[in-house]
């Protein structure tokens, strides 16, 4: 059966946007934005407790994510309260200007995140590109295991993205795809067990 990904992400300029988009093309998700004071569309908090997977989007701005992402995040504290998001498959991704320029602490806080709630998280999947041959249009030419990265020069439209990081994306969309179909939200599978019940109460 088919599961719901719902990529939810802001962006500044309209990179992470196209980042985004790769990610929805190979997920086959959904896109839902945080808009430019960190909220959220009507019906957004809904489509993310109704999905089997969601994956975290933002640019790494100073070392970290966007404020507007932040303030998401910690808007998802009334979730953490009731536990809606438990169980339910995470990944995450993001852009900066810089080849690497700090990404790792932006995928640590998105993973962070998605422990506060309880969710399982997948990674990229992909090995590195990282022999003399490689060029930025191999697939994980920066050779991130943790989520996706990609890197896209300050003075780039967004029409002059590197191709070889949106290939990336695409297929980091499919390996989610993949992961989620093999996990879901106890909510949405009556066939999955909890712990408790498959290993019984402590004694």
């Amino acid at each position: 059966m088919k599961k719901s990904i719902v990529i939810v992400y802001h962006s500044g300029y309209g990179h992470t946007t196209k980042v985004a988009e790769a990610v929805a093309a190979g997920s086959g998700g959904t896109l839902l934005a945080i808009d430019a004071e960190g909220q959220l569309p009507a019906g957004g908090w809904e489509r993310l407790a109704a999905a089997d997977a969601i994956v975290f989007g933002t640019p790494t701005y100073m070392g970290g994510p966007t404020w507007q992402f932040k303030k998401f995040a910690d808007a998802s504290s009334k979730v953490w309260f009731t536990q809606q998001w438990k169980n339910k498959l995470a990944a995450g991704f993001t852009n900066s200007a810089s080849l690497y320029g700090d990404k790792g602490q932006t995928l640590q806080y998105l993973f962070t995140l998605s422990q506060q709630h309880g969710m399982l998280w997948t990674g990229s999947g992909m090995l590195p590109a990282n022999t003399k041959a490689a060029t930025r249009n191999d697939v994980n030419h920066i050779g991130s295991s943790l989520g996706l990265m990609t890197a896209t020069p300050s003075d780039a439209s967004v029409d002059e993205m590197v191709a070889g990081d949106l290939a990336t994306a695409r297929a980091f969309g499919r390996r989610v795809a993949e992961s989620a179909a093999l996990f879901a939200s106890p909510k949405t599978d009556p066939h999955k067990q909890s712990l408790t019940e498959t290993i019984g109460e402590p004694a």
